[in-house]
Parts: C-alpha cells; structure tokens; sequence
C-alpha cells in the first residue's frame, strides 16, 4: 500500500482530515500524519477521535506560539470586555475603556505582523524537520497539506524543494481569498503574494466547494479540483432511537454572532404560535452549545422562554444521539458579509453531520441561490427558508404533518446523500493521489 504523508494541525483541523485518513487506506493510500501536539483529550475539542493515535502512524511536533510573549507584554487579553478592569505591567493609570481601546488596537496591530502568516507560524521548523525524517526512509509517495493553519502549504512547499515528493494542496478554507479575511488590504497584499509563491509548486490545488474553486482558479490560473466536506457512513442513524413525542426542533454547534442570524427561526415561530398554526405546548426547541447571548435576546424579545432552551456544550457522541431523535433539525445559514456574497460557497460543517442524521433540515437565514439551498435540493434532505415567510412555511408544513401522524416523516435521495460521505470523499483525494503519484 501507498503511504501518503498529511500535514495538518489537527488540534484545530475540522473534522476533514481525520475522516480522509479513516478511508483513504481502502483506496490504497495509508496515511502517515504530521501534526503539532494534540493534546490529551481531543475528542472534546475540534480534534481527532481519540483512538486516532493508535489506528495512525502519527508524528506530533512542538510548536511556538508567537502571541505568548506579546500578551505578556502588554498585558491584555484581547477576548476580555471593554468593562472589566485592564491590569498592565506598566501601572498605566488611565480611564478603564480607553486603555483597553488602545491595548487592543496595540494587540489587533501586532497580531496582523507578529501573527504572519498566522498564529501557528511557530510549528513550521519542527515540522520541516520532522517531515525530513519521515520522507528520508523513501517510502511516502505523496504528501497533502490542509489548511486553516496556512503555515501547513509552507512546511510542504519546504518539503517539495528538497524532496520533490508530489504535493496535493488542501483550502478547507481559502487564504487570501477567505470570506472571513479580517485584515486590511496591505496585509492582503502580502497575503496574496505568499499564497501564490507557495502554492505554485503544488502539483494539485483541492477545496470545498465549486465557488470557492472558482476563486482559486481565477487567482492562481490553474485548476482546482472540488472536494467537498462530508459525513462519517459509520455514524450514519440507523433509525434505532425513537423520535421525541413532541414537535422537537434540534440545533447543535456554535452559533457565530454577526455571520448567522437566529432572529428569523424565532419570528416565524411566534408569529404562528400568535395566530394559533401552532400550539406552544406542543413544540420545544433545544440548542447544544456554547451560550449565545444574541440568541438569548431573540427569546426574549419574542417570549419564547418556554419554548427554546440553550442546554450548553454537551459531548459530540450525545449530540449526534439528540440530532437522531429530533423531530426536525434547524441550521443556520451564512449571511453576507461586507455586502457582498463571500459566503455562498460556504457550507456550514454542520450540514455534513445532519445528513448523518438523517431528519428533515430547516435552514434559514443567507441569500439563496448558494450551495446550502442546491445541496438540499439535491438530496431532498431538508428545506430552504431565507426568510421569515420561508421559515413559516416551512414550519407549518411540518407542525401539520406532526399533527397528522405524531411524527415527521424523512425522505431522501440516499445515491445522492452518499455523495457527501467521508469514504466518496476518501475516494476522491485517492483519484488525485493516484494520478500525481
């Protein structure tokens, strides 16, 4: 069998990259991975499984985070609110919110230098060092680099110099292109330019989406090849755990402030409990994650507090079990940013382990016309709602078939859900391998 060397951080590496290793080795590729340290219990993070280690050959470095010692400098946690008292080392005697306003602007300044080309620039000599051992013993055929962590592309565009080891490049998320770009445009400059220095000797260029392969092409004026993210077929719900008796509408994950909108979910449900479409006792609503302040205000202000609760952060194998049981599951799309449409050839991950799931999706929010609306089209998963009225219609298509027969019904196109699994997508990365190789 093939060894592929993967170069990943998979501390904070999505779910991606450890389903690829999973599957590959059915396709003749055996992953070998080079990762900084994983810690001790990853599965509570966004990490690996924790049997990952002793299925994997895996090589984990050190690695120096270059923000420590300016924290330490200058004293502030840029994740701390304006109204909490700022202590520094230099006894600045100063009004509280002004001296945090110049302390962060001081951090957010050196972050965009100190950070380049991003926070785990630190990794990238253990790295090289350890992916020269590695390729020394002649075996590895190949290597993939995934990104976010961008330093990923660089410790194997190091590795490529040397070696000359064929290189598939992985943008889980794109690099100066990203629609979560947040520094200014003469960062991006510099941004840019290492993108296209690195990623030029890359014999293959791998993303998420068909949109964002677009962008790719146009920037590098090469191909790029679209692999999306997927699910694990082993997790798939098997329908063994019985369905909630009441009308249980089911959110797990993160909610991001600013980029996802609750509100609309929350009016089209008051407003159908208002005119009597539905009856409140009926329906519970249920979020597992971390506490979202905005979402809180949404159940305030449309006195939903006995209707939707936000249960915390519960463990991955518990939320794919609650996912399972729910009557319907609720995502929220992405909305625009900057005004533009940056976030239409995003999926959100979740989408990935509701078709797991296998319950009807609700999804509000964004614009249309992106991929989230084309993939439940496609594989009858669930229903698009952008809008409040949307989100009325479909809720009350749903609530009647609840009342009709005390459970929701789920119909799919199981060919075309299969698509998205992490074995197609194994699969895939395997045909790219193969051809390189």
């Amino acid at each position: 069998m093939k060894k592929v060397l993967i170069i990943a951080d998979l501390f904070h590496a999505s779910p991606r990259i450890p389903g690829l290793a999973k599957y590959l080795p059915e396709f003749g590729w055996m992953p070998v991975i080079l990762t900084t340290h994983i810690g001790e219990n990853p599965a509570s993070s966004f990490g690996p499984p924790d049997d990952f280690r002793s299925k994997f050959e895996v090589t984990e470095t050190d690695s120096t985070p270059p923000l420590r010692s300016l924290r330490s400098i200058i004293g502030v946690d840029p994740g701390a609110n304006a109204g909490v008292k700022i202590k520094n080392k230099f006894n600045i005697k100063s009004d509280r919110n002004l001296m945090y306003s110049s302390l962060s602007w001081l951090y957010r300044s050196g972050e965009a230098i100190v950070n380049y080309p991003d926070p785990e620039k630190g990794w990238r000599p253990f790295a090289v060092e350890a992916g020269e051992r590695l390729l020394k013993n002649g075996d590895i055929e190949a290597m993939i680099s995934s990104s976010s962590p961008v330093t990923s592309h660089i410790i194997a565009k190091d590795l490529k110099n040397k070696y000359q080891t064929p290189w598939l490049a992985d943008l889980r998320d794109l690099w100066s292109q990203n629609h979560n770009y947040h520094y200014g445009p003469i960062r991006n400059f510099f941004d840019r330019r290492l993108e296209l220095n690195t990623l030029k000797t890359a014999d293959a260029l791998v993303t998420v989406s068909s949109i964002c392969a677009d962008e790719l092409r146009r920037l590098h004026r090469r191909d790029a090849y679209t692999i999306t993210n997927g699910f694990d077929p082993d997790k798939i719900n098997s329908r063994k755990i019985g369905l909630t008796s009441k009308f249980t509408v089911t959110y797990t994950g993160q909610i991001y402030t600013g980029k996802q909108d609750t509100s609309i979910f929350c009016k089209a449900l008051r407003d159908l409990i208002l005119d009597e479409t539905v009856d409140p006792k009926d329906v519970e609503v249920r979020f597992y994650g971390p506490y979202n302040e905005s979402l809180a205000r949404d159940i305030e202000e449309y006195d939903l507090q006995d209707i939707i609760n936000q249960h915390g952060i519960i463990p991955r194998d518990r939320s794919f079990q609650k996912q399972a049981e729910s009557q319907v599951l609720l995502l929220f799309n992405w909305e625009q940013i900057r005004g533009e449409d940056d976030e239409k050839g995003v999926y959100p991950l979740k989408i990935f382990e509701y078709l797991a799931a296998q319950r009807p999706i609700i999804a509000t929010g964004g614009s249309g016309g992106d991929v989230v609306e084309r993939m439940l089209n496609e594989t009858g998963a669930g229903m698009y709602a952008p809008s409040v009225e949307d989100a009325k219609g479909s809720l009350k298509g749903l609530y009647h078939e609840y009342k009709q027969t005390n459970k929701i019904r789920y119909t799919n196109n199981i060919k075309q859900i299969d698509k998205y699994s992490y074995r197609t997508m194994a699969k895939r990365f395997a045909e790219i391998l193969d051809s390189l190789a």
